[in-house]
């Protein structure tokens, strides 16, 4: 079946990928710009295409019957945004545990433009001594791409400026819902 997500996103919806970083056992993966429930489709369709599995976190209201059997079977993890849930630790603590984890999150944590980020998976990676792989999508190009990837050291501010920066010349679905905030 990898041929037929490979050419859905390739042929039918003419996205390229580009991966300069070795993807390690264990990693997070900040996904952005995300102004759109495609980003979604596309980056199920890139894991599909390229064997890749992982876990993506999504607000819990997407976790209804029927469909949050079939986000969980995905790999979602829903969360509750209006309440704090300790979530940060729990997953730092499971990629410890674990021989292999791969995590995605949106850092700005809704479609809608946030100029101020959400730092989980800042902290998730730093309190698991993980890297972060950055990927951007970017719709103007038709293009996924990771070539950069970070070790938080804990200069939190400093390191999500620069990952900031990374995402600036992405192109969102809907450009004007999506700002690095620099």
């Amino acid at each position: 079946m990898r041929w037929f997500w490979a050419w859905l996103l390739h042929s039918v919806m003419g996205f390229s990928t580009e991966e300069t970083v070795e993807q390690p056992d264990k990693f997070v993966i900040a996904l952005a710009p995300h102004t759109s429930n495609w980003d979604f489709m596309l980056g199920m369709l890139f894991c599909w295409s390229t064997g890749f599995h992982c876990n993506f976190i999504m607000k819990s209201e997407w976790f209804f019957w029927p469909v949050g059997g079939v986000m969980r079977r995905l790999g979602g993890i829903p969360v509750r945004r209006d309440r704090r849930n300790n979530l940060t630790s729990q997953l730092a603590a499971e990629a410890r545990r674990s021989k292999q984890f791969r995590l995605v999150i949106t850092p700005e944590g809704t479609r809608k433009l946030q100029p101020r980020w959400k730092s989980g998976f800042y902290y998730i990676a730093l309190e698991a001594g993980i890297p972060i792989l950055l990927y951007g999508l970017d719709y103007k190009r038709k293009l996924l791409c990771c070539t950069k990837m970070v070790y938080p050291t804990g200069d939190a501010e400093r390191e999500i400026s620069e990952i900031k920066r990374y995402f600036a010349d992405f192109t969102g679905k809907h450009p004007k819902q999506f700002t690095t905030g620099v």
